[in-house]
């Protein structure tokens, strides 16, 4: 399958210990975000904290920036991304800042420069939304209205 040009990332360093993301082996689907603070910073078991990469950046129109937790920081820890996967919009400019909390059983110290998130730029579409009157105007399927666990275990 032919793999078309990768779009650019401008991105900007709003701090001098900023770490630019890269992708650490040739076929990674993210980049490492990396903390970028002036101290390290203790969660709680439960806690939750919004950790700067020191990073703006221009997500080309017609994609995203996909923040998804660390396998490590999760397996060793409990770390994780509380909205995961966070979205950057392509039209915001302000610093990636990612949120984070602890479900571990243990307090977790984080470190400046630590990585903890991971950045997947993807494509979106946006869908142009048709509203109709009632729910029989909707196209059938077959599953229909079934809820949770509906399609079998």
């Amino acid at each position: 399958m032919p793999v078309s040009a990768p779009p650019e990332l401008p991105i900007c360093r709003l701090r001098p210990d900023a770490v630019v993301p890269r992708y650490m082996t040739a076929d990674a689907a993210g980049m490492d975000l990396h903390a970028a603070m002036d101290a390290p910073v203790h969660m709680a078991p439960g806690e939750r904290a919004a950790i700067g990469t020191g990073l703006a950046m221009a997500i080309p129109a017609g994609y995203e920036g996909q923040v998804r937790p660390r396998s490590g920081l999760a397996a060793a820890h409990g770390i994780t991304v509380v909205n995961a996967p966070g979205t950057i919009d392509a039209d915001y400019r302000g610093e990636v800042r990612v949120l984070l909390v602890n479900l571990g059983q243990e307090p977790v110290t984080l470190a400046p420069g630590q990585r903890i998130a991971q950045l997947v730029i993807a494509p979106v579409v946006q869908a142009r939304t048709i509203e109709v009157e009632e729910v029989g105007a909707l196209p059938p399927s077959g599953r229909g209205a079934g809820g949770f666990g509906s399609t079998g275990a």
